[in-house]
């Protein structure tokens, strides 16, 4: 990009994380092993450790982590926490149903291991454009979430959006995680990410009035921005759930999709394909940001949140 309640059961006990499961089962009816408190919320645990803040990307709720509210307990507005994804987490926690959390540079993506940042301790997890290659154990770890009732929430960028220069960019990682993952790698979500840079259009969405993201409880989508992104190609004879929910001008069916959502096992998967309307023009500073979040071109905000509600099961 040009710089991008419902409250779980819970199970007795981290030993019962993966009981039942084999590597191929994608049909897994457990839950995740964590207790939730009444009070929790929806919970949500946005990515940090993947390199998303590199180059003038700035991909992340606050700088304070792994709690924002250690930054502002009670923020008003995307500038009371410092990040270009503070307007999704302000208004997220405004709503005093989600519990929101960031897993800082230099930590690993783990399930079941009862550490405090563990996926199993969360309902939704969001990677927002990851320019790190998840390793073999961290995607593993997603895919074992997913398919046990968790929600994964992927923005990608377009081709060639390498910002750590590792040789690694997001659709390349995505990709990845879906072929290469020891869990799945038959298609598991039905999509992947085309390697294209498109750079620009103002995608639509399809006419779909019963669809709980594209008609949510943060209001009604009627389509995004692409600022230099991809889109996906669905693959519904692998995962018959798969959907494009918003789609490149033109463009309809299995070609062309920029918002798409397919379920997995118990879970749910969203992806989006810029992180340019998940900007809210405010970060760090130096960094270039850009106000995708609020582009009258689209309704961006109520797609991330309607988004991340589905995925939370709220």
């Amino acid at each position: 990009m040009t710089i991008s309640i419902r409250t779980v059961a819970a199970l007795a006990g981290t030993a019962l994380l993966t009981a039942g499961l084999t590597a191929t089962a994608p049909t897994a009816t457990a839950r995740p092993a964590a207790t939730k408190a009444a009070t929790a919320g929806h919970r949500v645990l946005f990515d940090d450790s993947k390199a998303e803040t590199a180059g003038n990307a700035d991909w992340i709720i606050s700088t304070s982590q792994p709690d924002p509210l250690a930054q502002n307990a009670n923020p008003t507005t995307e500038k009371s926490w410092t990040g270009a994804l503070s307007a999704w987490g302000v208004a997220l926690q405004k709503t005093g149903q989600y519990s929101l959390k960031t897993l800082p540079a230099g930590s690993t993506i783990s399930y079941g291991t009862g550490a405090a940042l563990d996926l199993a301790n969360f309902d939704t997890f969001v990677l927002p454009e990851p320019n790190i290659r998840l390793s073999a154990g961290e995607k593993t770890a997603i895919m074992k979430f997913v398919q046990n009732g968790g929600g994964l929430f992927l923005v990608s960028d377009h081709t060639n959006s390498d910002r750590n220069n590792d040789g690694w960019d997001s659709p390349a990682i995505i990709n990845d995680l879906m072929t290469s993952n020891g869990v799945d790698t038959k298609d598991p979500f039905g999509f992947s990410v085309d390697l294209l840079n498109i750079t620009t259009d103002n995608p639509r969405a399809v006419n779909a009035p019963t669809d709980p993201v594209l008609h949510g409880p943060f209001g009604a989508v009627t389509g995004s921005i692409l600022r230099n992104g991809t889109t996906f190609t669905l693959k519904p004879a692998d995962n018959p759930t798969v959907k494009g929910l918003v789609y490149r001008t033109g463009y309809s069916g299995t070609t062309g999709a920029f918002f798409v959502t397919s379920t997995y096992g118990s879970g749910r998967v969203a992806i989006w394909g810029d992180s340019s309307a998940i900007d809210d023009g405010t970060g760090e500073a130096g960094k270039k940001v850009y106000n995708g979040w609020d582009d009258p071109a689209g309704t961006n905000a109520a797609l991330a949140l309607n988004a991340t509600a589905w995925l939370s099961k709220a």
